[in-house]
Order: C-alpha cells, then structure tokens, then sequence
C-alpha cells in the first residue's frame, strides 16, 4: 500500500535583470490588442524544464498574436530561489514574471531563502509531468530492476543526478524511489546541477550512473539514442514514451509528478495580473498550445489565480512534510 508520504504529493498533484515597475497602463492588451513589454524570468540556466515551458509559452502567445515582443531571459542559481529574491525585489513591477514549480518550493527551503513564494502573486499553474529514470546509452543497466539491484547493493557507489537542488523534484524523486525499494534516503549520493541544461552533459558524459528528472529534458536525446528511459513515473505509460514501463508496472510502488506555473511579483496591479492571467488563458486556449502540449508530452493542469495561490500553499505544505519525513531536513 502507498505510504502516507507518497499519497501526500500525489493527491496535491490532482528582462535585463535591472527593470522596474512600469506604470499600469503601458502593460495591457488594450480594445483586443496583443499585450506588450512582458517580460518572463528563468530562474535557471538555458535547456532546462523551466527554459523550455517559458519560450514554448513566449512563442505561443507570439504565433497566436496574444502578446508581441514577449522577452524570455535567464537568472540562474540557488535552485531557482535567486530568481525567486529579484522577483519578490521587484515589488509592483508587472511587466515581469517568474517561471517556476516544484524545484523552486523545495529550493526555498533547503537553501534557507529569504524570499518565498508566498510573497508572490500567482498567476497560473501550467502543466505537469511525469519524471523519468535514464541512463546514458552505454551503460550496463537495462531495465530499472538492473538499475535497482546495482543500486540497492552500493547505494553511495551509484550517483543519481538531477537538475535542481535539494527539495526540489529532481531530488525529491530519487528519494522516495530509493524509500520505495528499501534504500535509506541519506545513503543516496544525489549531485544537484542548476536545471536540465547542465545535468544533460553529464548524463551524456556518464559523470553519473542515472538521472533522475521531467521525461521532456530528454526526448530529443531519446529519439536520436543518446539516453535511454528505463521507467517513468506515472500511472499510466505516457504517450511520447509508449514503450517505456511504469515503475508501478515495474513492481514499484511509487507514482510521482512535477508541475510548472508562473508568478508576479508582489504588489502588482489588479490591472497587470489581469493581463498576465488573460494572456495566458488565451495562450493555453490556443491551438498552438494544445499542439506543444502533445510535443513534449506534457499534462494539462491549467489553474489561475486565487486556485494557483491555494495550490501553492498545500505544495509548500507538503514539501516540508516530505523533506522532515525523509529525514533530509527542511
């Protein structure tokens, strides 16, 4: 039967850096025009699951004339939660926006950060997705029971890697799937890399014996055979991936999803949110969006708001439940 932990996380899954507030009305999409000057921050490097979901967005609400000159740029480090301080700095400024999601949560705890989320505004919950255990396509583990058997027998020995710190879902996964197969969470050698465009290389460079993170890092490197997928994590098989296993199928009782929104900084306008969250409604009612939705593989889970802010809560909630129950500290 699921643990009481698990079932916790499953059931909730149910600019130049200088800018400063711009007056209210220079925001919006005015008399049915596209919005204009928004600006979306990526609280980690270029490639990763952040990357991607943002300039997938941007481009969207380009393509179906939503929003023109929208600019996507990067601010990495501290799992997301240096992105996360300038967002809550830029207090009334809504012209900007963060992209963020579990990885974040969990960085503002284990990072001890000033800044949470909490402070923000909510403006969406985009997507979530399954994760996935891969390997590079040399290495001598076929499925995820070769993978468990090596891994069960030198659990210091076999690096996992994952592309965010400490509480976010990257580590939070390989966690519980060692608690699930009978690992102590504090024997696994897990190496954080600052989102998935670091943590690819060293997959590819077998710096690590498997990766653990969001199956969509790694379809381009799927389909060429540079990686393979030995399980995902999931209920069901995901389309993208039909041939992969589950690691329920697999014998492992263990289900796990990530998921990705967006975020104000406080203070902002009624005005200003009105145009975040109106241009991203028109975005995920696109048919653009439901295209790249089945592109990589990702699950609608669109939710705005005063429903993304509650949502926010119970995730914070949980996470700290999560880490002080795997005994990693919150």
């Amino acid at each position: 039967m699921r643990s009481k932990l698990l079932a916790v996380l499953a059931l909730l899954s149910l600019t130049a850096c200088g800018a400063t507030a711009e007056k209210n009305g220079d925001t919006g999409a005015k008399d049915g025009k596209p919005a204009t000057g928004l600006r979306l921050m990526v609280p980690n490097t270029a490639g990763g699951g952040y990357d991607t979901t943002a300039r997938v967005a941007a481009k969207v609400m380009e393509d179906a004339k939503i929003a023109t000159g929208v600019q996507v740029f990067n601010l990495p480090g501290a799992g997301g939660t240096v992105g996360l301080q300038r967002t809550v700095n830029e207090k009334g400024n809504g012209k900007l926006a963060m992209q963020m999601g579990l990885g974040v949560v969990g960085a503002t705890y284990t990072s001890k950060s000033k800044a949470t989320l909490t402070q923000t505004t909510p403006l969406a919950k985009l997507i979530e997705e399954a994760g996935a255990i891969v390997v590079p396509k040399n290495s001598p583990y076929r499925t995820i029971q070769d993978l468990v058997t090596a891994w069960k027998a030198n659990p210091k020995g076999l690096a996992v890697g994952g592309g965010s710190s400490a509480g976010g879902p990257d580590h939070l996964l390989p966690m519980q799937l060692a608690q699930a197969v009978g690992i102590n969470p504090k024997d696994v050698n897990f190496v954080s890399y600052d989102g998935g465009g670091e943590l690819l290389p060293a997959l590819l460079g077998s710096k690590i014996a498997f990766g653990a993170s969001g199956f969509g890092e790694f379809l381009d490197q799927v389909q060429s055979g540079q990686v393979r997928v030995l399980a995902v994590t999931s209920e069901q098989p995901v389309e993208a991936l039909k041939e992969v296993p589950t690691l329920k199928s697999s014998g492992i009782d263990l289900v796990f999803t990530n998921w990705r929104g967006i975020v104000a900084p406080p203070g902002i306008s009624d005005a200003d949110k009105k145009v975040w969250i109106d241009a991203l409604t028109k975005m995920h009612d696109s048919a653009e969006w439901k295209t790249e939705l089945t592109k990589h593989g990702w699950t609608d889970a669109f939710v705005t708001g005063d429903a993304f802010g509650k949502f926010l809560t119970d995730q914070d909630r949980a996470v700290a439940d999560v880490l002080t129950k795997l005994g990693l500290g919150a």
